[in-house]
């Protein structure tokens, strides 16, 4: 437990979870694509073995006393493990060279096997970091696992101009390709639930920056209400996030399932409080880049500030939060800021006393 806090991580989220009191609002800074920077590693070198992973997870977590662990399926894991070529650079995260389907008409030749533990090397470490980060640290705090959406999944098995192209000339093809990773998916997100991490289902290319409401209602939704309802079953807890301004969706993504809510930097978080505040918990929603890696210090305790004064009386609860994953440019002290924010304007029980003083 962080020196600064009275509860754990684990303390705090069973604490929120039942209503009761707690020390300090619940806050994750979404220390994952930079976490190889809290213990000097590079991203080449954190994402080589599950022990690495999970050595940067917790010095993250020592160093911040941040709310949540987060292990690493990506963005990109289905279209790796069907073939899609992807770039190795020294210290930022990959990038797709080549996909693994050029061809929408021939989704059918995909073999589904591909995506099962048995033939996925980077699917085991992944779920080892989660057996490693759980085993260590579970009774103090919890564990998610960052893993893509159903149209996401997609785009990293076919290029996502030709998918958003696909959404009006080719709908057919698309549906099955749609079909072929939601069914996949099903599958990796048991075997995490199984595990022990909460999913941590994040769909960027089915932000409003990029499709309309009609096509999230047509080609996304149905897909992500399925994959909600299997991590359920499966027992496990979901929060869903979505880049970008996802401003037009915000009640269909609630009408997805899900247990939490995620929105970016982009999305007012006090309108989005007083839309959906009563139906899930709501997360957000200090920008990660003006803000977390271009700011200094005071900016970021003020955008901290700013947060937790539009969301703290959320009625089913606000967890503080970066918009998205932070990347490797992020200065490490604007993290201290941000949870040493935490704790002054989160300070339960959290109300004007705390930012009026």
């Amino acid at each position: 437990m962080h020196k600064q806090d009275k509860m754990t991580p684990m303390e705090r989220l069973n604490a929120f979870m039942t209503g009761q009191p707690m020390d300090r609002i619940l806050a994750i800074p979404v220390v994952c694509s930079m976490s190889g920077k809290a213990c000097g590693m590079t991203h080449k070198t954190k994402r080589s073995t599950a022990e690495n992973e999970a050595q940067a997870q917790i010095a993250c977590y020592e160093r911040f006393g941040n709310d949540l662990l987060i292990a690493e399926y990506g963005l990109h894991g289905v279209g790796m493990a069907l073939g899609s070529k992807m770039s190795d650079p020294e210290d930022s995260v990959p990038a797709i060279l080549e996909y693994a389907l050029e061809n929408l008409a021939d989704v059918d030749k995909l073999d589904p096997s591909l995506l099962s533990l048995a033939k996925d090397e980077k699917f085991r470490l992944h779920l080892e970091t989660v057996k490693i980060l759980v085993e260590k640290m579970g009774s103090e705090i919890p564990t998610g696992v960052l893993i893509s959406g159903p149209f996401t999944a997609a785009s990293s098995v076919y290029k996502t101009e030709y998918l958003l192209r696909a959404t009006r000339k080719d709908k057919e093809n698309l549906h099955k390709l749609l079909r072929f990773c939601t069914d996949g998916l099903k599958k990796i997100y048991r075997e995490f639930v199984g595990a022990g991490a909460m999913i941590l289902f994040c769909d960027p290319i089915a932000s409003g920056t990029i499709i309309s409401r009609k096509q999230y209602l047509e080609f996304v939704l149905p897909y992500t209400k399925e994959l909600m309802q299997e991590i359920h079953d499966a027992g496990g807890m979901v929060c869903y996030h979505i880049c970008g301004d996802t401003t037009g969706i915000v009640e269909d993504m609630v009408e997805s399932g899900c247990d939490m809510l995620s929105i970016d930097n982009k999305v007012d978080l006090k309108r989005t409080k007083e839309r959906i505040g009563d139906k899930v918990p709501l997360l957000g929603n200090v920008d990660p880049v003006e803000i977390l890696i271009l700011g200094g210090p005071k900016e970021v305790e003020l955008s901290v500030k700013k947060c937790i004064m539009d969301a703290y009386d959320s009625k089913c609860g606000y967890i503080l939060a970066s918009g998205c994953d932070l990347n490797g440019d992020v200065p490490l002290e604007n993290l201290d800021a941000f949870m040493e924010s935490a704790r002054k304007y989160g300070k339960y029980p959290v109300g004007p006393q705390n930012w009026e003083a």
